[in-house]
C-alpha cells in the first residue's frame, strides 16, 4: 500500500497517489533561440496528453561569468556540452524572459499548467509577476538555500530535484522550505547525467524517499525512453519530468535526452495505465473474473456411467467447464459409486455419489 500523504495542488490540478501521474514536459533550451518553436511545442505536447509545460529562467549573466577558460569551460569527457563555455551554453540554452508571457498564455490557451525553474532570486522575482503555480528548484541548485528560501516564501508549491544532492543536503533543502510555513513540497528523484543510464536512477530510492520526509514524490528522468517512468509510477511517483523536443533530428541543447511528441504520448498513456494497475491489495476474483468462473476446471463424467458404477480414470476427468465438484476433490471420489445412471458430460457432484 502507498502511504496516505496530503496530495499538492498546482493550478487546479491534483499531485497526489489517488490522481493519475501528473507529467510535466520540459522545454528547456529544444526551441534553438525560436519563439515559433516554443509555442509549436507547446501544441505539440497539449496534443500528447501533457498536463504541464515548463520553462526555465535564467539568462547566461545570471548563471556565470563570461570567461572562455579553466573551470568555467565544459571538458567533462563525454558530455554532449563539451567544448562550450558555461556562459555560451547558457546564451544558447536560455529561454528569452520576454519569451515567458506569450508562452505562458498560450499554454492557458491549451489548459496546460505553465511554470519554470528560477535560477536566482532575480527569476523568482519574475516569476511572480507573472503569477506562476508552482517552482521548480533544479538539480544543480537544491544546495542553494537563499533561493530555495525565496521561492518557499511565496507559499507556492517547491519542486526539488535531487540529484547529486546527499541525503543531508536535501534534509537542509526541505527543512528550509518548512521553516518559511510551507509545506508544499515535491521531491523529484533525478540523476543528473545527460543522458542518464537506466542502471543509474536507482528508483527504489522513490518510496524511501516518500516515508522519509513524508512529501509527495516524482521523477525528473533524463534517461532513454520511457520505462524508467513507469517503473517510478509503480514505486509511487506521482509527478514526472521529461525533457521536450518535436524532431531530435532538429537538434537542441537537450535533444538527445529528450521525448518526441509521439514519445510522449505513449507516456503519457502508459504511466497512467501503470498507476491505474496498482489497484489495492486484493487476492479475490473480480467482477469480470468471476464470470469467468464457470471455465475453470471441475470433475465431469467422461463416459456413461450405470447405477452402481465406481468412478475410475476411465470415466471422469478433471475438465473444462467448472461446474462439477473442484478438482482437488479427485482422489476423494476415485472408487466411490454413481447412485443413478448418469451420461457423459455430467458435471459430478456429492447428490451423484452413494
Amino acid at each position: 500500500m502507498l502511504m496516505d500523504l496530503r496530495s499538492i495542488e498546482v493550478s487546479g490540478r491534483i499531485v497526489g497517489q489517488d490522481q493519475p501521474p501528473f507529467i510535466v514536459a520540459e522545454l528547456s533550451g529544444n526551441h534553438n533561440q525560436s519563439l515559433q518553436t516554443a509555442l509549436a511545442m507547446v501544441d505539440a505536447a497539449a496534443d500528447a496528453g501533457v498536463h504541464a509545460v515548463k520553462l526555465q529562467t535564467y539568462t547566461a549573466d545570471t548563471m556565470t561569468l563570461d570567461i572562455d577558460g579553466g573551470e568555467f569551460r565544459i571538458d567533462d569527457p563525454g558530455s554532449l556540452w563539451s567544448g562550450y563555455s558555461l556562459y555560451k551554453l547558457y546564451e544558447k540554452a536560455h529561454t528569452p524572459w520576454e519569451w515567458h508571457e506569450p508562452i505562458f498564455e498560450h499554454c492557458r490557451k491549451r489548459s496546460l499548467v505553465a511554470f519554470s525553474t528560477p535560477f536566482d532570486a532575480s527569476a523568482v522575482e519574475f516569476l511572480e509577476k507573472l503569477d506562476v503555480p508552482a517552482f521548480k528548484i533544479a538539480s544543480f541548485e537544491n544546495i542553494d538555500l537563499p533561493l530555495i528560501r525565496r521561492a518557499a516564501r511565496t507559499g507556492k508549491p517547491v519542486i526539488i530535484s535531487t540529484g547529486m544532492a546527499s541525503l543531508a543536503e536535501l534534509d537542509e533543502a526541505v527543512r528550509t522550505v518548512r521553516q518559511t510555513g510551507n509545506d508544499n513540497i515535491i521531491l523529484l528523484k533525478c540523476t543528473s547525467s545527460y543522458p542518464a543510464a537506466p542502471e543509474a536512477a536507482n528508483l527504489v530510492t522513490i518510496p524511501h524517499m516518500r516515508r522519509l520526509f513524508n512529501v509527495q514524490v516524482g521523477l525528473s528522468d533524463h534517461s532513454p525512453g520511457i520505462g524508467a517512468a513507469v517503473a517510478a509510477v509503480v514505486l509511487g511517483a506521482s509527478i514526472i519530468e521529461k525533457h521536450f523536443v518535436l524532431a531530435r533530428a532538429d537538434g537542441g541543447v537537450d535533444a538527445a535526452f529528450s521525448l518526441e511528441p509521439a514519445e510522449m504520448r505513449s507516456l503519457v498513456v502508459e504511466t497512467e495505465r501503470a498507476w491505474r494497475a496498482l489497484g489495492k491489495v486484493s487476492y479475490e476474483a473480480t467482477t469480470k473474473e468471476r464470470a469467468s468462473l464457470k471455465h475453470r476446471r471441475s470433475l465431469y463424467l467422461v463416459r456413461d456411467v450405470k447405477a452402481g458404477e465406481a468412478l475410475s480414470n476411465e470415466n471422469i476427468r478433471s475438465i473444462r467447464p467448472g461446474l462439477g465438484l473442484p478438482p482437488k476433490f479427485y482422489e476423494r471420489v476415485l472408487g466411490k459409486r454413481i447412485k443413478r445412471d448418469a451420461p457423459k458430460g455430467t458435471p459430478l457432484s456429492w447428490d451423484l455419489l452413494e
